[in-house]
C-alpha cells in the first residue's frame, strides 16, 4: 500500500479510503448477485489467520477475548463443479459462527446439495438446524501422524489417510472430498499477502482483513478466468453472463452496477 501510494503520488490514507470503498462495494454485490444458485456439489473448510497479534500475545497482553485481535478464521463453501465460492464469512471459530455460516450458505442455494466439510464437529449442529433432512451431508475426517518439530513445525503434519462418515441423507461416497475448498484455501493465502506466515504483512484492523477478501472474492468469482473452465467460476455457475474486467469492480466502488 505504501508502494502504491509513493508510485501514483497520493496520501497512503486515499489508498486506504479506495480499499475500504472497494470492500465494502464487493461484500455488497456478493451479497446481492450469489443468490439462486444451482449447485450440485459444496464443500466447506475454514482458514486460520491473524489479526493484530497473535493468540498467545494477546493472553500475555491481557488482550485475549478482545473482538478483532488475535486468531481470526475465514470460513468458505465453494460449490465443486463451478468453483463458485457461494458463502464466505470470517469470524471465530466457535458455534455462533459456524452456525451464522451456514445459514448463509443455505439461503444462497436453489436447490438440495451434497455436503461435504471436514472433521470439525461444529458442522454437525449447524447443518442440522439449516438443513434438516433436506441435505445429503458427510464428513470427510483426516488421520494424522505425529507433529513435525523444528524447521518443519509450521507445517501440517503427514497426512496417513482419511474416513468418510455419512451424516445425514445419501451422499455419494465418489464425490465425498474437501480437496477443491483446501485448494481454494491455498489460493487464498497465496493471493492474499495477509494470510502470509512469518511476514509482518498480517493485518492490523479487523475491518479492512474483510474488505480485502470481499475483494478477492469477487474478483476470483467474476474476473477471474479459472484454468480449468475457461470461464470465471460465476459464468460457469450461471449467474452471470460475461467475464468482468476490473474496471467493472471500479464501477461497483463509484456506486453503479456493472454492465
Amino acid at each position: 500500500m505504501r508502494s502504491i501510494s509513493r508510485i501514483v503520488g497520493v496520501s497512503i490514507n486515499t489508498v486506504t479510503k479506495l480499499l475500504e470503498d472497494a470492500g465494502e462495494a464487493c461484500a455488497a454485490h456478493h451479497e446481492r448477485a450469489v443468490r439462486n444458485v444451482n449447485a450440485r456439489r459444496v464443500q466447506l473448510d475454514e482458514i486460520w489467520s491473524f489479526c493484530r497479534m497473535k493468540e498467545k500475545k494477546a493472553v500475555k497482553k491481557g488482550l485475549d477475548g478482545v473482538p478483532g485481535i488475535g486468531s481470526v478464521w475465514t470460513w468458505t463453501a465453494i460449490e465443486a463443479q463451478s468453483k463458485l465460492i457461494v458463502s464466505w464469512l470470517v469470524g471465530d471459530r466457535d458455534a455462533e459462527t459456524a452456525q451464522a455460516f451456514i445459514d448463509d450458505l443455505k439461503d444462497r442455494l436453489a436447490n438440495r446439495v451434497q455436503v461435504t466439510a471436514d472433521g470439525l464437529k461444529l458442522y454437525l449442529e449447524a447443518i442440522e438446524n439449516a438443513f434438516g433432512c433436506e441435505v445429503d451431508f458427510a464428513q470427510l475426517i483426516k488421520i494424522y501422524g505425529a507433529e513435525r518439530a523444528g524447521e518443519a513445525r509450521y507445517s501440517p503434519a503427514k497426512c496417513l489417510g482419511t474416513v468418510q462418515h455419512k451424516i445425514v441423507g445419501a451422499p455419494d461416497k465418489d464425490h465425498i472430498s474437501t480437496s477443491y475448498v483446501e485448494r481454494q484455501n491455498l489460493n487464498i493465502r497465496m493471493g492474499n499477502r495477509r494470510f502470509t506466515r512469518l511476514t509482518n504483512a498480517f493485518s492490523k484492523k479487523i475491518e479492512n482483513h474483510c474488505h480485502a477478501l470481499a475483494l478477492y472474492f469477487v474478483f476470483y468469482n467474476f474476473v477471474r478466468v479459472h484454468q480449468t473452465l475457461r470461464v470465471s467460476p460465476a459464468m460457469a455457475a450461471g449467474i452471470e453472463s460475461r467475464l468482468w474486467e476490473m474496471e467493472d469492480i471500479v464501477q461497483l466502488i463509484d456506486g453503479g452496477a456493472a454492465h
